[in-house]
């Protein structure tokens, strides 16, 4: 059981599954998860499809 990363940070939650107040990303094919401090940082970069390297 791997538990779930945030794919910027590297915060993990306690369980597999992403708490309700992380956002999923599917990017290039692969499923990113974002924790809720990371995803406000970045809403609008990530609302406005920018690539990672631009956040």
């Amino acid at each position: 059981m791997a538990l779930a990363t945030c794919a910027l940070c590297g915060q993990q939650a306690e369980s597999e599954d992403a708490p309700l107040t992380w956002m999923t990303s599917f990017e290039n094919g692969r499923k990113l998860v974002y924790c809720d401090r990371c995803a406000r940082e970045n809403v609008r970069g990530i609302e406005g499809k920018l690539d990672p390297v631009y956040w």
